[in-house]
């Protein structure tokens, strides 16, 4: 099972940014389908964005409308991480913000997994929290 370690959340004022890094215990190519999640007090948990590492140059980054012109998920597989870099922050993305992963053969795999369920492995999360 992959571990996954959350960091560089923090507190900031609505407009600003955030990078978000998930470290794994092990290479996500062609394996790991991987998501960052987020759960605001009193509401369920809520995907953000997932990515898949291909062969070669080809991976696959998928977004949640609320996301979309705002955030951005990347990863470095040499450093065995996957970042959330958040833009134009608003208090309504103010949550615990959670790195999901679950084996995955191809894309298409990974366009499948969409819910909180569908990932079985987490980590401890980094909470975010955006003032106005």
């Amino acid at each position: 099972q992959v571990h996954l370690e959350e960091s560089g959340g923090g507190s900031v004022q609505a407009g600003g940014s955030l990078k978000l890094s998930c470290v794994t215990s092990e290479s996500i190519y062609n394996t790991y389908c991987v998501a960052w999640f987020r759960q605001a007090p009193g509401k369920p948990r809520e995907g953000v964005a997932r990515i898949y590492t291909e062969t070669g140059r080809t991976w696959f980054a998928d977004y949640d409308a609320s996301a979309k012109g705002r955030f951005t998920i990347f990863r470095d597989n040499a450093k065995k991480t996957v970042y959330l870099q958040m833009t134009k922050l608003k208090p309504e993305d103010s949550a615990m913000y959670y790195c999901a992963a679950d084996r995955a053969r191809d894309r298409s795999t990974c366009a499948r997994l969409s819910g909180e369920g569908d990932f079985s492995a987490w980590g401890q999360g980094t909470q975010v929290t955006v003032s106005s």
